[in-house]
């Protein structure tokens, strides 16, 4: 009888090691899952500014206050906007989406010589500078934050940075 009460005590401490590693799985899926989102918005901009070819000097803006207004005339049917207009238009729609997918998502598009910097989008260390790489193209940045209050030691003061640098 003895023996078979230490057996269910092993087996009971067993199975909640098993759910200790399913509940901390758990976890890491979906920091992995919000990180695999930011890659996705991430090469959405990057394929905006590459067909925007000939505006994609507006689309440096390292003010939130630059994301904040899409021209109506770019969503009209004509789609009637300059290469300038086109490139507010995308850097608003693409931080609607930064927002509605990703937890307190905010992300940043600049030029920038130290890409894994900056606290927040409010302060987003961006130089302006671009770095420059071989054949004179200067290197353009998007940065995004989010909230990933399930990864480990992440707290909501500390907001997560995914970063990316790619000449369009």
């Amino acid at each position: 009888m003895l023996e078979v009460l230490i057996s269910i005590v092993i087996i009971a401490f067993g199975l909640l090691g098993v759910a200790g590693l399913q509940a901390y799985a758990l976890k890491n899926n979906n920091s992995a899952s919000l990180r695999t989102t930011a890659t996705i918005l991430a090469a959405d901009m990057m394929e905006r500014m590459r067909a925007n070819h000939l505006g994609h000097a507006s689309y440096n803006a390292t003010s939130l206050a630059d994301y904040e207004n899409p021209v109506a005339t770019c969503l009209a049917p004509s789609g009637a906007c300059s290469p300038s207009q086109l490139a507010t238009n995308d850097l608003a729609e693409w931080q609607d989406r930064v927002g509605a997918a990703l937890p307190n998502g905010v992300g940043i598009v600049c030029l920038d010589t130290t890409p894994n910097d900056g606290a927040n989008a409010t302060a987003p260390a961006s130089d302006g500078a671009g770095g420059g790489l071989a054949g004179g193209q200067a290197t353009w940045v998007i940065k995004i934050w989010w909230t990933d209050n399930r990864g480990a030691g992440a707290t909501l003061a500390t907001p997560q940075l995914f970063w990316t640098a790619f000449n369009p």
